[in-house]
């Protein structure tokens, strides 16, 4: 029942809806019907408005190009610059009526003025500027005037050609004047080319700057072609005259040339300009003391020469790029030669300035200051380094550029070669001079021959300058390759001359080492021709130890105080020298055979106080004391550890067997055959006896790992801890209250 209900009150719902549709459809018939007219009425109103519209621009169009005809034949260029934008904007709206027979005649009847005009015009200039002589017999007028801004409506290429004669005619004079075989036409007096050009574009600006439109540039226009005429001149000329150029000639005429292409940066913006002559732009470096990070001077300063007071000055901002740099000067650069010569001449009489300044004042004083002793000529040569840099890049960034790197790269290894290497002591000379034997050969009662106070300054004032020119070269790469284009940056590599400066380092720091190496021979030779196994009792150090620190405090503080600038250097000596006279040492110590219980532990106390004194030695004799580099103190740890451990096993009894060998096993880590054969001879053991432990060590010792090191090698871990005898007990105790 009530589904039967829903189901009727559906289908009037159904109904009712279909009401509202078709009484919605009539409706909007009705809106139709009445709104017809009204849309009727719409359309002929816009078609009426277009119609007038139309007519009123045909009109204007045709009375406009009656006038236009008029006026041009008047040549009342004002009133045709407004009257023909107009026309030339009403005729754009009938571009789609060009069908129409009376439109196109029109049409073309305003092509017919315009290039009437056009030629009228041209013809106007060359009447005012004729082309043919020097003189102007017309000039500036408000007819010309006017006709520029006409020429402005017209086609590109009128405005151009007026451009072009108007230039053409005012440089005409120039190209006479400066004739190639005119006197003026030469180096000596290119200024006069320079003032002649300002000269016109002063007259230029009183008499014709109202003439053109400011748009125009036409006095840019005109100092760009004086400049492209100028460039080309000066290049021919050159070619034909290349014998006659000398170094002070034409650095006179860039010179002058670079001062007035900044003269024209000034006055100009360079939107004329269309062959891409900007430079490129070059990131300031930071502040530096280094000469080739000062502030550089501008390309109108005449002198170059940086004081070395400004060092430290921090750098200045760069100025904007010259749009206008290399528009003339780029001439200059096929003969750029002639500088480079130079150039190689003057730092070629630089070196051998040096060499007989050397020679002349001898070495450096030894130094009080706390400061290394630079030698004053590395300074020098890197400011003149400094001063042809900034030079060269001012007249060109290309090959020339690459061509004085060469000539810096030549004298670089020079100076490393007669001033610094030429100069550092000999340790072998035919007479008098200290030699290797000498070195190593033992005198009775006498002292191995040594380098004197000056002579270890000397080497430590070599070092410190050679550190400089490493780092200076460094600086002289970033900033050649910053001033160098970009397409030539791979070609500049000074890692050759660095390298080479490397060496010098190292050849002075190895004969610092040879030095106190040597000079510590004697004392080791005299340890070991020591009849050990006769020692009685344990008493104070050694002579042969007071010997070697009597050496080390004689020359660590003189070292150290002349390498106070370069400690990483002083660290070096430290370090090679340990890795030198420690094995030597231990060398030695092998040597000591026989050897007595008594005279063991005497070595061990001596051990112990070069032990200590080889731990001190960075801070040896100094006032203010510094902890050792950890890298230092762990090789004389590693490499004297091990001379202990050496004397400790040949004090301790060689019975019971076993226990011995475990005892050498546990002692030195890197052990083996021949270590513990040594060892053995020190304890001063038959061959017999030795033979049967030398099994036993076989047969204990644990395979040996890849790459093992040799028994030479220093790499060593800490002992394993262990009881000691009661005798050791004692030593150590001795060796404690001692200290």
């Amino acid at each position: 029942m009530a589904l039967e209900e829903a189901q009727k009150a559906i289908q009037q719902l159904f109904g009712k809806i279909k009401d509202i549709k078709d009484k919605a459809e009539k409706s909007e018939q009705m809106v139709k019907e009445i709104t017809r007219d009204i849309k009727q009425l719409d359309h002929a109103k816009r078609h009426l408005t277009t119609s007038i519209t139309t007519l009123n621009h045909l009109h204007m169009l045709a009375g406009g190009v009656d006038s236009l005809e008029a006026m041009t034949r008047r040549r009342q260029y004002g009133e045709v610059a407004n009257l023909l934008q107009g026309v030339m904007n009403v005729l754009e709206h009938f571009h789609k009526y060009m069908g129409i027979p009376q439109i196109r005649q029109l049409s073309e009847r305003v092509k017919a003025a315009q290039t009437e005009l056009g030629q009228q015009i041209l013809a106007d200039f060359e009447e005012a500027f004729p082309s043919q002589g020097t003189k102007r017999p017309g000039g500036p007028s408000n007819v010309l005037r006017d006709a520029c801004l006409v020429a402005n409506i017209l086609d590109p290429r009128i405005k151009q050609e007026i451009i072009k004669k108007f230039i053409k005619q005012h440089l005409s004079e120039y190209l006479v004047l400066f004739q190639e075989n005119q006197d003026v036409a030469w180096l000596d007096k290119i200024d006069r080319r320079y003032a002649w050009i300002k000269r016109q574009l002063v007259d230029y600006e009183e008499k014709y700057g109202r003439m053109f439109p400011r748009e125009w540039c036409m006095a840019e226009r005109i100092a760009v072609e004086f400049c492209h005429v100028t460039r080309t001149e000066l290049a021919k000329i050159m070619r034909t005259r290349a014998k006659e150029i000398e170094v002070k000639l034409l650095l006179f005429a860039i010179q002058r040339t670079t001062n007035f292409e900044g003269f024209l940066a000034k006055r100009f913006s360079g939107c004329t300009l269309t062959d891409g002559s900007l430079q490129k732009k070059l990131e300031s470096p930071p502040p530096s003391t280094n000469p080739f990070l000062e502030d550089e001077p501008a390309p109108e300063t005449e002198e170059l020469a940086t004081e070395k007071g400004d060092l430290d000055q921090p750098k200045k901002p760069k100025a904007p790029d010259n749009p206008f740099h290399g528009i003339v000067s780029k001439c200059f650069e096929p003969h750029l030669y002639v500088y480079i010569e130079s150039q190689d001449k003057n730092l070629g009489e630089l070196i051998d300035r040096f060499v007989a300044d050397f020679k002349a004042q001898g070495p450096p004083k030894p130094n009080t200051d706390e400061g290394g002793a630079v030698l004053p000529s590395c300074a020098d040569l890197f400011v003149y380094y400094k001063k042809c840099m900034v030079q060269c890049s001012q007249l060109s960034t290309g090959e020339p550029m690459i061509a004085l790197t060469t000539i810096f790269q030549k004298y670089l290894r020079e100076y490393a070669w007669k001033i610094l290497s030429g100069n550092l002591p000999k340790t072998t000379t035919s007479s008098g001079g200290l030699t290797i034997s000498s070195l190593l050969k033992e005198k009775e009662g006498s002292e191995a021959a040594k380098f004197t106070l000056e002579e270890l300054c000397l080497i430590c004032g070599i070092l410190s300058t050679a550190e400089y020119c490493l780092a200076t070269t460094q600086q002289l790469e970033e900033k050649l390759k910053e001033k160098v284009d970009v397409s030539l940056i791979e070609r500049i590599n000074l890692t050759g001359e660095m390298d080479t400066f490397s060496t010098v380092i190292s050849s002075s720091i190895q004969l610092l080492v040879q030095d106190l190496d040597a000079a510590c021979d004697p004392a080791l030779t005299a340890m070991s021709k020591m009849q050990w196994q006769n020692v009685e009792h344990v008493g104070d150090q050694s002579p042969y130890v007071t010997s070697v620190i009597l050496h080390i405090k004689q020359n660590v503080p003189i070292i150290r105080d002349n390498l106070a600038s370069t400690r990483k250097y002083f660290t070096q000596f430290c370090i090679k020298f340990a890795n030198s006279f420690i094995p030597k040492f231990i060398t030695h110590l092998f040597k000591c055979k026989p050897i007595s219980m008594v005279g063991a532990e005497q070595l061990l106390l001596d051990t112990h106080s070069l032990k200590m004194v080889l731990l001190d030695l960075p801070s040896i004799g100094s006032q203010v004391v510094r902890k050792a580099p950890a890298s230092y103190t762990k090789i004389v740890v590693k490499g004297m550890t091990r001379a202990e451990m050496i004397l400790k096993v040949v004090m301790a009894p060689h019975e019971p067997l076993v226990v011995f060998v475990d005892n050498y096993i546990k002692l030195l880590t890197d052990c083996n055959t021949e270590t513990f054969q040594k060892i053995l001879d020190m304890k001063g053991l038959k061959r017999s006896e030795q033979s049967s432990m030398l099994e036993l060590l076989r047969q204990r010792l644990p395979a040996p790992p890849s790459g093992a090191e040799s028994s030479g090698s220093l790499s060593l871990t800490a002992p394993t801890p262990e009881q000691e005898s009661s005798r050791i007990r004692k030593l150590e105790k001795l060796i404690k209250k001692r200290l």
